[in-house]
């Protein structure tokens, strides 16, 4: 599943966040060359591997250790839901069931429907995935915002396709946004779509287990 970028609205500064793992990864890398010196002077001192070049023995430099830390970070860290807080980047990814409503101009209900949600994210991306009995959906573009009243809120945009053996659905494009409790098990929002299914509804998302 192809993961997009997605901004962060009252969070950390994501390029702090690289700047800081790159000054981190410059000190580990020095302190391996200073080791790695004087590895070299007490094998010299000690008569051991004269035959072996220098540069086999050598660390690796600051990008690659760059790289594994941005790696590690980006995997498991960033997660740590202390440190998520902290980052007020909260670790959505997940199945989600789903619970709509479609209503009427004069907000009375239209129609109640079902679905499944799976969010796939990183540090730096992110996807929305919606599987109904109908249609699916793949989100396109999203946020996500610190709400210091309300909690944490997605917003994204979608893309709707029907699915082979629905006769009653067109593809379109629609906006959803939802707020996330805090304990991140529970989420409430509304939806519409544009041209093609000019529809707009309620969700209620629950983290599966």
């Amino acid at each position: 599943m192809t993961q997009h970028e997605y901004s962060v609205l009252g969070g950390h500064n994501r390029a702090k966040i690289g700047h800081a793992i790159g000054v981190l990864a410059s000190i580990i890398a020095s302190g391996l060359a200073t080791g790695y010196i004087a590895l070299v002077q007490l094998f010299a001192t000690l008569g051991w591997l004269t035959n072996v070049p220098r540069i086999v023995l050598w660390p690796v430099g600051a990008g690659a250790v760059y790289a594994g830390l941005y790696w590690f970070f980006e995997k498991h860290v960033w997660k740590v839901r202390w440190i998520s807080k902290l980052l007020r980047v909260p670790d959505l990814a997940g199945d989600w069931e789903c619970a709509g409503v479609s209503l009427n101009p004069d907000k009375s209900v239209k129609v109640q429907w079902r679905a499944d949600v799976k969010i796939v994210q990183s540090w730096d991306k992110i996807k929305v995935h919606l599987s109904g009995a109908s249609s699916k959906s793949n989100s396109i573009s999203a946020a996500l915002l610190h709400d210091e009243a309300e909690g944490y809120r997605l917003m994204y945009s979608y893309a709707s396709s029907p699915n082979a053996d629905s006769a009653h659905s067109n593809s379109h494009r629609g906006h959803a946004e939802l707020v996330f409790d805090p304990s991140l098990e529970f989420a409430r929002g509304e939806y519409f779509n544009g041209v093609n299914s000019a529809t707009f509804g309620t969700m209620k998302l629950t983290r599966k287990r």
